[in-house]
């Protein structure tokens, strides 16, 4: 009886312990897991099913090392913050599959990602037709993200482009200027036309229909 107490004692216990983890990694576990946060949660998963079913090992050999894996995955999401190449080590990159309503088929190896994939992951959201996709993107989750073509638009039409980011914590997106055939001149161009003369004072800069949408860095609202 005593046993079952303890193990009962535990579980509420840990319970609490993992509720305030998950709490402390940010709000970002409780969606889409990456790669990272999966490996994460499991380990804790997997260390509390141990110390649940071993009542008579110290429970700190268990709690130690769920917040160790807390603390690392707090420091890696801070310096994800501050630095993209460290954010796309950790969560990967986005990865246009259709572009212009055609499958780019080198992302697809790269990804290794098959027509299968993507033909089951776009009955998932709703497309029946592949003509019907203006473009279709492979989050860093592993979900498709699609945007269907207007009712009006035809095939062969050739100058719409997605809301690509240009810039991103002030750093130039140079592949997202390729896919809209601009430079980083003609960018840094614009920029100085809309008073932004400063590439790294700039939070966010996207670019649909033909206008620049510009986040300044912590600004005052």
């Amino acid at each position: 009886m005593e046993e079952y107490l303890i193990i009962m004692g535990r579980t509420v216990l840990l319970y609490v312990i993992i509720l305030l983890i998950f709490r402390l990694m940010g709000k970002r576990e409780i969606g889409e897991l990456s790669l990272l946060d999966l490996i994460v949660s499991m380990m804790i998963a997997e260390m509390a099913v141990i110390a649940i079913e071993s009542p008579k090992d110290p429970i700190l050999h268990s709690v130690v090392p769920m917040a160790l894996l807390m603390v690392i995955q707090y420091s890696l999401a801070l310096l994800s913050l501050k630095s993209k190449k460290i954010r796309e080590i950790i969560d990967g990159k986005p990865t246009v599959i259709i572009n212009k309503g055609k499958i780019d088929e080198h992302a697809m190896r790269q990804q290794r990602y098959s027509l299968d994939d993507l033909m089951m992951q776009l009955r998932e959201n709703n497309v029946k037709n592949l003509a019907d996709v203006e473009f279709a993107i492979l989050e860093s989750s592993g979900e498709l993200s699609v945007l269907a073509k207007s009712q009006n638009q035809s095939s062969a039409v050739t100058d719409y482009t997605i809301d690509l980011p240009l810039i991103l914590d002030g750093q130039i997106q140079n592949g997202h200027l390729d896919q809209i055939n601009k430079t980083e001149f003609w960018l840094r161009s614009e920029m100085k036309k809309l008073g932004h003369s400063d590439i790294k004072k700039i939070s966010y800069c996207s670019y649909h229909h033909g206008k620049l949408h510009v986040d300044i860095k912590d600004e005052k609202r």
